[in-house]
């Protein structure tokens, strides 16, 4: 690549659990010689995902081009975090062919598309594309939709009724600005749930934008990288609720920490993850545990209800010491009750 060729940066949006850090490692090993650099952000202060990569690292994109940005949302600290972080990535000693960006599950992209406008980067980078990634089997249930519809005739019925969402206004925002849309779990979803669940992204769209299904983050890169879309100059066709906003708040969502002492039994650990999200409303979970007699640390992801887990690496040196992040709606944490559920 040219030293006077912009580099090109492909924005991973896509609501929490959807399965975008899971693409990205998925591109990472299958980077077709391109050099990447990957930058995450995560919603709180302690990260995970970029742990996560990190332990992916590879010839094409070694751990030095895996930067995390945790404890707030880059749309919203451009100037002290952003900006820095893309300067770091592109003076790096070699310099990278493409960069990855995974939002947090929480961010809405077309702010952080706004920034590539700023004068310190917006000659040396461009937008390739904005990738969202949308849960089949979540969207086809309703989960992250709204009834339009519906919610048309409620508001015609009483003006001073908001029925939207956070969550559906998140999830709108990152398909309006999306210039493909991949179907993430497609193999939960089946063939009626993907086709529901196809119907109400393209309800939601704004424009035609390609949909494709997509099973553990697998996806030919040729299809998602080189788009060449520069959405950094398109953001008129890429509509959002806070169109008009200087910014946005995250105060709908909370993020605790939830430090864990060392489990007996991972199926009972599963069990109080569930039982988060039926009697607490609780999103997401994700994080590290330490079970007793086993060297491997437990790699805890949950969406919802629906719990994976696997022992990732050994804990070696480090302190055999876990926590748990849990993502909610603001007004459904309650900080007593979950330490209570998770025996913590």
């Amino acid at each position: 690549m040219s030293d006077l060729a912009k580099i090109p940066v492909t924005v991973i949006t896509g609501f929490l659990g959807a399965g975008k850090t899971t693409l990205i490692r998925h591109l990472m090993t299958n980077a077709g010689g391109r050099r990447l650099a990957v930058l995450v952000n995560e919603f709180g202060t302690v990260g995970v995902d970029g742990d996560i990569l990190k332990s992916c690292a590879i010839e094409d994109c070694p751990a030095e081009n895996i930067v995390e940005l945790a404890n707030g949302c880059i749309c919203c600290t451009v100037a002290d975090d952003f900006i820095p972080t893309i300067e770091a990535l592109m003076a790096l000693p070699t310099r990278p062919d493409h960069i990855l960006i995974e939002t947090s599950g929480l961010a809405l992209p077309k702010p952080l598309l706004k920034a590539f406008d700023w004068p310190a980067i917006r000659s040396k980078i461009t937008v390739d594309g904005v990738i969202a990634l949308a849960d089949a089997e979540a969207v086809a249930a309703g989960t992250f939709a709204a009834d339009v519809a519906a919610v048309d005739a409620q508001r015609l019925a009483d003006d001073s009724l908001d029925h939207e969402t956070p969550l559906s206004e998140v999830f709108e925002d990152q398909i309006s600005c999306a210039d493909i849309i991949l179907m993430s779990k497609a193999d939960l979803a089946g063939p009626e749930g993907l086709a529901k669940a196809r119907k109400v992204i393209e309800d939601e769209s704004p424009r035609e934008i390609p949909i494709l299904e997509m099973t553990e983050g697998v996806i030919d890169p040729k299809v998602v990288l080189g788009l060449n879309a520069a959405a950094e100059d398109d953001l008129a066709a890429r509509p959002s609720h806070h169109d008009g906003h200087d910014d946005h708040e995250h105060d709908d969502f909370e993020t605790v920490v939830i430090p864990m002492p060392e489990v007996a039994d991972v199926d009972a650990l599963v069990a109080s993850i569930e039982q988060l999200a039926r009697e607490q409303n609780i999103l997401r979970v994700k994080g590290y545990v330490a079970v007793e007699g086993k060297p491997m640390r437990l790699l805890v992801q949950a969406v919802g209800a629906r719990v994976r887990q696997q022992f990732d690496r050994p804990w070696g040196s480090d302190p055999r010491a876990g926590h748990l992040v849990v993502i909610a709606e603001h007004d459904d944490i309650n900080l007593a009750a979950i330490r209570d559920v998770l025996g913590a």
